[in-house]
């Protein structure tokens, strides 16, 4: 059995105040679920912040971008090696709106996501499609050019702590979120791929996650899913009793 991850993007949201606030609430709303791994991703400013509040807690801190150097002169850029330093177990890489926002190839998504398990921290490689890309019926042409670029060279020792999050970028912050079976399909695509670029083994164990749009109301039927082992949830994660909900799926 693949323990579920459910990952709140806080994107750039947020003050230090509404930090401690959020955390607090969601560390009790939370106690008790042992079953599955809750993760939050705050801004840069607030990750050690975060890390010290959930120190007794068993919800984990990632971070939302790392630099493809693990030091240097890289001016505004943040190392994985510093974020593991800060307390961080995962960094969320290759991102829609990294990618079409911020221009983030996947050649950058690529050397991102080796220096990230060069550092011990954990990668959530993103992949999805436009609304232009699934109109044209090139959603798996894009989700398998993302893996290959994204895994280049991965050898499947380095797969350990590996997880896929699959966001069609139609659905990310537009209410929309694709059915069950739309989220099913692409995920046993992307699990079929892992098998046959690492074997079965690594195919079996690692985790997709669906990100879109995923609330309250719907991560019951999405978590339904066989292939679907958690969430990347964006607006959602930044209320406590929505999240909370989320964590405590019932599929």
């Amino acid at each position: 059995m693949r323990r579920p991850i459910l990952a709140g993007n806080w994107k750039m949201n947020l003050l230090r105040r509404e930090v401690e606030r959020l955390l607090d609430e969601l560390r009790a709303a939370v106690a008790g679920v042992a079953d599955r791994e809750v993760l939050v991703c705050p801004p840069f400013p607030y990750l050690a912040q975060a890390a010290a509040i959930l120190e007794a807690s068993p919800i984990q801190v990632g971070a939302q971008d790392c630099c493809w150097e693990l030091r240097g002169a890289f001016t505004g850029e943040v190392s994985p090696a510093m974020l593991k330093d800060v307390g961080c177990t995962r960094v969320i890489l290759g991102h829609s709106e990294r990618r079409q926002l911020l221009g983030e190839t996947d050649e950058r998504i690529h050397a991102k996501l080796r220096c990230a398990v060069k550092a011990g921290l954990n990668p959530i490689l993103c992949v999805g499609e436009t609304l232009e890309e699934r109109q044209a019926d090139r959603t798996w042409d894009v989700i398998r050019r993302q893996l290959e670029r994204g895994l280049l060279g991965l050898e499947a020792a380095e797969t350990a702590g590996l997880v896929i999050a699959y966001e069609p970028v139609w659905a990310i912050g537009t209410g929309q979120t694709a059915t069950p079976a739309q989220a099913q399909h692409v995920h046993r695509r992307i699990r079929s791929w892992l098998e046959k670029r690492f074997g079965p083994g690594v195919s079996a164990s690692t985790r997709i996650l669906y990100g879109g749009s995923v609330n309250a109301g719907n991560v019951d039927v999405l978590m339904a899913e066989p292939d679907v082992d958690g969430g990347l949830v964006g607006g959602a994660s930044l209320r406590a009793a929505d999240f909370a909900r989320i964590v405590r799926f019932e599929a």
